[in-house]
């Protein structure tokens, strides 16, 4: 019996963390006196990291400015983070654990501390829209298929 759990596959989050956050706001006190109608753009970015061989570190980062009136109302940059414990998992698996499940999880806690960091700014809550990690995931795979393909050399 004791076999059969070790074979067994396993799958837990074992913390959530916050391992590096910055938010600038470079034109304040000025900003808050123009009318608020901000452009904010985002970019975001995941990766997972074996730590050993049963954790792992996921990342979610994301960056974020708010320009208003074509001056920078607002800067954030945060990494949020998540440790998870993963044994007996079939490699084919991991892929998508790691890049689209893992930052599922993560998210919503990425967007509410981006959210907290804007509101204590001074600046009205910024809700970042939810993300499909399951798209992106499978769009990351086919860039590097395609990336892979193309550096082969051909005969």
């Amino acid at each position: 019996m004791a076999e059969e759990n070790k074979e067994q596959a396993q799958f837990a989050l074992q913390r959530i963390y916050t391992k590096d956050v910055s938010f600038e706001a470079p034109n304040s006190p000025a900003a808050f006196t123009k009318p608020w109608k901000p452009e904010v753009k985002l970019d975001l970015n995941t990766n997972g990291r074996k730590i050993d061989e049963q954790h792992y570190e996921v990342a979610v980062k994301v960056p974020v400015t708010a320009k208003n009136d074509g001056e920078t109302a607002f800067l954030v940059e945060l990494v949020q983070c998540g440790l998870f414990v993963a044994a007996n998992i079939p490699e084919q698996q991991m892929g998508p654990m790691l890049g689209a499940m893992c930052p599922n999880i993560l998210f919503p806690y990425l967007r509410e501390n981006v959210d907290n960091l804007v509101i204590k700014g001074g600046f009205p809550a910024l809700m970042l829209a939810p993300i499909n990690f399951d798209a992106l995931y499978q769009q990351r795979v086919k860039e590097a298929q395609a990336q892979q393909a193309g550096e082969q050399p051909t005969h």
